[in-house]
């Protein structure tokens, strides 16, 4: 499965949002869009750390980084994940 499809999925599942997961744009403005905020924002740190297999540091751990499914496959392709 592609990457930002592996993510949108995770998404969905971690927040329980009523939507499709191919409903998300890639550059949608997660923050706007779905409400998330900082336990929502917790919340898929776990979600990434156990879908993708990568540890997160608490640096890690920013708007910016979850701001989008675009950016949290920018983030998992630098940790080496495909």
């Amino acid at each position: 499965m592609e990457l930002k499809n592996r993510i949108k999925k995770m998404i969905v599942e971690q927040l329980f949002l009523p939507v499709d997961p191919q409903s998300i744009a890639d550059d949608a403005d997660l923050m706007e869009t779905f409400g998330v905020d900082s336990v929502a924002l917790f919340t898929l740190a776990i979600g990434v750390e156990d879908e993708f297999g990568v540890s997160m540091e608490d640096t890690d751990l920013s708007v910016e980084l979850f701001g989008s499914v675009n950016a949290i496959a920018a983030f998992l392709t630098e940790k080496g994940v495909s």
